[in-house]
């Protein structure tokens, strides 16, 4: 049974992709993965602000060693943003010379004004496509929704500017109309959307009256968020889907290609139960397409999305029907 597939032009060998976590943060970690099986890798995402952070940090030891005014160093440009950016490309350099998966980089985003600075970097050290996981936190009272959700805009177009490879956008489901958005910014050049990230979730330590982090890991329920909405915009976007959160095994892979997803992406259940735990869901996806006469994933892909369910209500109805009232 023939597993690869393609996601935004690149050629997979399989659907997993390894989603950007501590699991992709070496060389040997991403060999390790391509050996049980993996399609490609998302790198450990850099975050915007520990790149601008160290920015600023720089300058500011630069200008209180020679006397130099700060506004002297406006010149200044990625080259000197500092130790993170820098081992961020050479991981990306030693990846590329290491593995034959594809390599995809990650920045979660949250400045549109840096990107123009870094982004060419990342693409000159070789990565094959660029992930943006984006998410602008809705805590800020005094700007409306619609000029958060501009800026999701104005970064793709100056990002797609810059660079010429593969970019993604990793969003929430957080959008006042969802499909809407999804949509348009299929439309923008991406090549891709991946459905969707996951955040950190606060909890309350009523012992010693602390916030604590809690839910680290997804759980196979939290699959039905993604699975609706791939279903739902399967065949209705122009960029390919990949699904993520919630998927622990092959029958949730399945569940989400069924839906209409190009690839999928994995990262909790890697941690729960190892990265050689790829090759078992490599070889069930495979004995389950074996016994329903698929070849490929084409074969299935889709099948159940809502432009081809026998009822596309069920992926509409939001609140819960109780059939046997």
């Amino acid at each position: 049974m023939d597993i690869s597939t393609t996601y935004m032009g690149l050629a997979l060998e399989s659907p997993v992709i390894v989603g950007s976590c501590g699991l992709t943060d070496a060389v040997e970690k991403l060999k390790r993965i391509e050996d049980a099986g993996a399609g490609a890798a998302v790198l450990k995402s850099i975050f915007e602000e520990e790149i601008a952070y160290e920015y600023n940090d720089i300058i500011k030891d630069v200008s209180l060693t020679t006397g130099y005014n700060l506004e002297q160093f406006d010149y200044l440009d990625v080259q000197l943003r500092g130790k993170k950016l820098f081992a961020y490309l050479d991981l990306i350099k030693k990846a590329k010379a290491g593995v034959s998966m594809p390599v995809i980089a990650s920045v979660n985003c949250v400045y549109s004004h840096e990107w123009s600075s870094f982004a060419t970097q990342i693409a000159e050290a070789g990565a094959d496509a660029l992930e943006l996981n984006m998410f602008f936190v809705p805590a800020d009272f005094e700007r409306e929704s619609s000029e958060l959700e501009t800026l999701y805009f104005q970064i793709v177009e100056k990002l797609l500017k810059t660079i010429t490879i593969p970019v993604s956008l990793k969003i929430s489901h957080y959008f006042s109309n969802l499909g809407q958005m999804i949509r348009r910014l299929s439309e923008t050049g991406i090549s891709g959307i991946v459905l969707f990230n996951r955040f950190f979730s606060p909890d309350i330590d009523t012992d010693r009256l602390e916030v604590k982090p809690s839910f680290i890991f997804s759980s196979p329920s939290d699959l039905a968020i993604s699975l609706r909405w791939m279903a739902i915009m399967s065949q209705r976007v122009n960029c390919d889907l990949a699904a993520s959160t919630g998927v622990h095994d092959a029958q949730g892979v399945i569940k989400q290609i069924l839906a209409g997803a190009q690839a999928v992406q994995m990262v909790s259940t890697l941690y729960k139960n190892k990265i050689p735990y790829l090759k078992t869901v490599n070889r069930d996806i495979q004995n389950w397409m074996e016994t329903h006469g698929f070849k490929t994933l084409g074969d299935f892909r889709g099948k159940l999305s809502q432009a081809e369910a026998d009822n596309p209500a069920v992926y509409d109805r939001l609140q819960f029907m109780k059939y046997y009232a």
